[in-house]
């Protein structure tokens, strides 16, 4: 999308949404759909340029939290309704996700996981390793307990989705402000009533915070805690493969971490380093890569020596308990946030506008995701893990 056309920041606005990802595409499509007018989403850079810029976005319902499932499943099929609503194509490849599970314990574990998702409507099932070799060809069965596997997930490609749902939003009337820094925060009493940006001020009647592994900065400029550290997550991609390499679900090592899964005419590969401190460089170090290839040795021993000629870093927006962020701030009656999404913030980014759209409009969500506050750290609110983590 072309920034050109939205350097005019206005001095006031209804809405006022801090990060132009997925998260604040959606949201501002879901508001401007629900007939508000007056929003602004400001953006720093490009559209799309921060955590949401990852070349493929992987979406699932594959969670061990319900919450999280149902977040999932909506998401799953408003991914699959995208041609009609808002009317874009987002390359959707509806592959499956695949765990590969390497110990009774983590079998074990998912195996109760797939009942609460299968208790949700979503058609995961726990396979064998043979099973699991003949869905993705490249795996050793070598140390395989058991998988997970999943039809109904897959991936799509988040720059389009977030075009998909800022243009039918620019459409209607919301201004989207790129290149637009938010250098602080102005209240009064418990409300906020402006966002200070490079490009001037913003009189607003409510902030929407949606500015990923920045919106720990963010919510401290308004005194709201938002307990979020970014870490840097790299992938690479394969030189493209003759023979072209097999439709394959999006296959997880689940205890390394290590993962791969097609992408355009190659693989695409991807792990965590466990030794990553946090902070947000977002440069690609090629020598990540052996840790990739180290595991795959084990795994998935033909990926182990295939050449790669691109890669890739992003942040991801880790939280304590691996869950996001959603909600009203206790302190500020008209901050909401939408963040901390520890890396599946693009597979929940329909639903979440949804129930933002909703808080905002002070309706009943179709969920209920007050497990999801910020506040859960700091008054001793039952803290729920989420184990299905990549």
């Amino acid at each position: 999308m072309s920034s050109s056309a939205f350097r005019t920041v206005p001095t006031s606005a209804d809405v006022v949404i801090i990060g132009g990802g997925v998260m604040g595409a959606s949201i501002a499509f879901h508001l401007a759909e629900a007939g508000v007018h007056n929003i602004v989403v400001v953006e720093r850079d490009d559209l799309g340029r921060g955590s949401s810029g990852k070349p493929i976005g992987g979406i699932r319902a594959q969670f061990s939290d319900p919450l999280n499932i149902e977040l999932g499943k909506r998401s799953l099929r408003a991914y699959q309704d995208f041609p009609h609503r808002p009317g874009a194509d987002i390359k959707l490849d509806t592959v499956g996700y695949l765990f590969l599970l390497t110990s009774e314990q983590q079998a074990a574990a998912f195996e109760a996981n797939v009942a609460i998702q299968n208790s949700l409507g979503v058609p995961s099932r726990m396979i064998g390793p043979d099973e699991a070799q003949k869905l993705c060809p490249y795996i050793s069965t070598d140390g395989l307990v058991a998988a997970a596997y999943s039809p109904a997930d897959g991936h799509c490609r988040p720059g389009l989705v977030v075009n998909g749902y800022a243009q039918p939003a620019a459409r209607a009337g919301v201004t989207i402000a790129t290149h637009t820094a938010v250098t602080g925060i102005d209240t009064a009493g418990d409300r906020v009533v402006g966002v200070r940006t490079d490009q001037g001020r913003i009189a607003c009647g409510t902030v929407i915070c949606a500015a990923g592994a920045w919106s720990g900065r963010i919510g401290a400029m308004a005194g709201v805690h938002l307990p979020i550290r970014p870490v840097r997550r790299q992938l690479a991609f394969t030189a493209p493969l003759t023979p072209p390499a097999p439709r394959i679900p999006f296959t997880i090592d689940f205890s390394s971490s290590a993962y791969f899964h097609n992408s355009d005419d190659g693989l695409l590969f991807g792990l965590a380093d466990p030794d990553e401190q946090d902070g947000f460089d977002t440069t690609w170090t090629p020598e990540w890569l052996e840790l990739f290839r180290n595991v795959a040795r084990e795994r998935a021993p033909a990926l182990a020596d295939m050449r790669t000629v691109d890669g890739w870093a992003g942040l991801y927006e880790i939280t304590p308990d691996h869950n996001a962020l959603i909600g009203r701030s206790g302190e500020l009656s008209n901050f909401l946030y939408a963040t901390g999404f520890s890396g599946h913030g693009f597979l929940q980014a329909p639903a979440v506008g949804e129930v933002v759209r909703d808080l905002y409009l002070e309706r009943e969500p179709f969920t209920d995701i007050s497990p999801l506050s910020a506040d859960r750290f700091r008054d001793g609110a039952e803290v729920r893990p989420e184990a299905h983590v990549v």
